[in-house]
């Protein structure tokens, strides 16, 4: 049996911190002590671990399958999602007789990465497979008859929709009017009854789907949907006389999508994502690891590697580009190819940083100037702000400000806007019921994000309906603001020791949130700026133990103010492994912190 470590205490109160940057309060997350001891016990786990896992509700009974997820004891019949056995039968007729089938996919990660799970399972069984992927700027969201036709022209009977189609009644309608068969695979939410002529509508936030898989992105339902196809033809004896594919391959792809389309890792998608980053390190995807090494990534492949080093990269392309080149990384054969599509890949991100700063830059001068900030909820608009990065612009806006922001470009008299919400509040709804009301000439989305399409001329009335209707709810969101803390650690545990025990009870993401441990009374021994907004720090505790640090986006933000100006503080942050230093180096990624007064 393991022995608590010196330098974990979570049976402790934490210290009352007042000032913190965040200005959140600072609380331990509950763990129940009698799993705790039962986890410490009876499967021998660490204590740091075994307090880590209950308090995400992990008890000795879950353990096992929980820190070693498999798809052979978690994954599902992919029957149990509504209509996939109607989608099933559609393609596996085609696959048979010969027809042709073609996708029209979304141009974000999610979407794209969802057909590049298509393009690759046809491939091995030997079918062409037409792919349309939308010019964001010139085509917008979602389906169009245009696009169903120029599939039809490329020899498709059968029209396969990956992270849209299940809002698309017209364009649907009138593609089965012109002889075209539909099968939507979707997880966007569903209101009302579902598009009319689809020969299937698979979608696990359809209203009337009970299969409880309603955590999974588009890329999710396409992997499920190749299994689901995979053991039809299978049972119809194509793999007889041809290998059959090896599905787990399409899982770092999967994983993907999941991971930047924010799922929560929980269920099934935690499985997912857990697999398909074991073979992201085996390199299945030669596009996605030539995309990583130009990144930069080192060490095992995380979700942090998917969500903020190869995600943006391939996100870059259909938010300021066209999404068909990240498609084409995902999918060529072709190695030459592949090194120069992650370089165009990796040079167009930068240039979507480059013009996420303007807009970012032009969006604060503006709420400054008309004195938006005082608002409870931040409207801002500008003409000409790219669309392309008005939704992550308003993401880094919402935490700077700590409440819901909306950025809207202009163009002319009308104008696209994307916004982000703060927990507790919720954003979709209410720009749902905007657009019901005829104050949009469309919008929508889920809590914590929505997108919307103005005239000009509303924007105000927008802007005081929903200050008026949503007031409430942020103020009580923020009075209840919390900082949840794992644990305290003293310096000496941050090591890659620790990070790699910690990171057992992972893969973390929204649902399964990655461990935050505190540290009390540190000396700020060093501070400097690294690249344009990020600080790192040298911690010293009263020892003389060292303690490297990181907060990033923090200069210019109360964080870096607090870090800067404090001698002595508390921090919160995660504990990581150090792979520029090496060994068993450590580093702390800073939260948050208040002076230690």
């Amino acid at each position: 049996m393991n022995h608590p470590a010196p330098e974990f205490f979570a049976d402790i109160q934490l210290l009352t911190i007042s000032g913190a940057a965040s200005g959140r309060t600072w609380v331990l997350r509950e763990a129940d002590l009698r799993d705790v001891s039962t986890l410490i016990q009876k499967a021998g786990l660490d204590p740091v671990l075994a307090r880590v896992l209950s308090a995400r509700g992990v008890s000795i009974d879950m353990v096992e399958e929980y820190l070693s997820p498999s798809l052979r004891n978690s994954l599902p019949d992919p029957f149990v999602l509504k209509d996939m056995e109607a989608a099933t039968a559609a393609l596996t007729d085609a696959v048979l007789t010969n027809k042709g089938v073609g996708v029209f996919g979304d141009y974000d990660v999610d979407g794209s990465s969802a057909a590049a799970i298509l393009r690759l399972y046809f491939d091995q069984i030997g079918k062409t497979l037409p792919v349309y992927l939308p010019d964001r700027l010139m085509e917008g969201y979602g389906p169009s008859i245009d696009a169903f036709r120029s599939l039809k022209n490329d020899g498709a009977d059968i029209v396969v929709t990956v992270d849209c189609g299940a809002a698309a009644h017209q364009v649907i309608e009138q593609a089965a009017g012109e002889g075209m068969g539909i099968v939507v695979l979707d997880h966007h939410l569903m209101s009302g009854s579902p598009p009319i002529g689809a020969l299937a509508i698979v979608n696990p936030n359809n209203p009337e789907d009970i299969s409880g898989l309603n955590n999974l992105s588009a890329a999710g339902v396409a992997f499920m949907a190749v299994v689901a196809l995979n053991r039809s033809l299978r049972a119809a004896g194509f793999f007889k006389a041809r290998p059959e594919p090896d599905l787990t391959q399409l899982l770092d792809l999967t994983a993907l999508g999941l991971v930047c389309d924010v799922m929560e890792v929980k269920g099934l998608t935690r499985v997912l994502v857990a697999q398909g980053l074991k073979v992201l390190a085996g390199s299945a995807n030669p596009g996605l690891k030539a995309l990583s090494d130009r990144a930069g990534a080192k060490g095992d492949p995380s979700t942090y590697h998917l969500g903020f080093l190869i995600g943006p990269r391939i996100n870059a392309a259909g938010r300021i580009g066209h999404a068909r080149l990240a498609f084409e990384l995902m999918t060529t054969t072709d190695s030459s190819r592949r090194k120069e599509l992650a370089e165009k890949l990796h040079v167009m991100n930068a240039e979507r940083q480059a013009i996420e700063a303007d807009v970012q830059l032009a969006a604060l001068q503006k709420i400054e100037a008309e004195q938006l900030s005082t608002d409870n909820v931040i409207v801002v608009a500008g003409e000409g702000w790219h669309p392309g990065v008005i939704g992550i612009v308003a993401g880094r806006l919402k935490e700077k400000f700590d409440k819901p922001v909306i950025v809207i470009g202009l163009d002319g008299e009308t104008g696209k806007g994307s916004g982000r919400s703060i927990p507790g509040v919720d954003l979709g709804s209410a720009i749902s019921a905007a657009r019901e009301e005829g104050l949009l000439i469309n919008g929508g989305g889920h809590a914590m994000a929505a997108g919307l399409t103005i005239t000009t001329t509303k924007i105000d009335t927008l802007r005081q309906r929903l200050n008026t209707q949503l007031s409430a709810d942020i103020i009580q969101a923020r009075q209840n603001r919390q900082l949840k803390i794992d644990g305290m650690i003293a310096a000496s545990a941050v090591t890659k020791t620790f990070a790699s025990l910690v990171e057992r009870a992972g893969p973390y993401g929204p649902g399964n949130p990655e461990p935050v441990f505190s540290l009390s009374d540190l000396r700020v021994r060093q501070s400097r700026i690294v690249g344009e907004n990020h600080l790192s720090l040298t911690l010293e505790n009263n020892e003389g133990r060292e303690v490297r640090a990181i907060a990033f986006r923090a200069i210019g933000e109360p964080l870096g103010e607090i870090l800067q100006s404090s001698a002595r503080v508390h921090v919160a942050g995660k504990v990581r492994g150090d792979d520029w230093r090496g060994g068993d180096a450590g580093q702390l990624q800073i939260t948050d912190a208040a002076p230690a007064i």
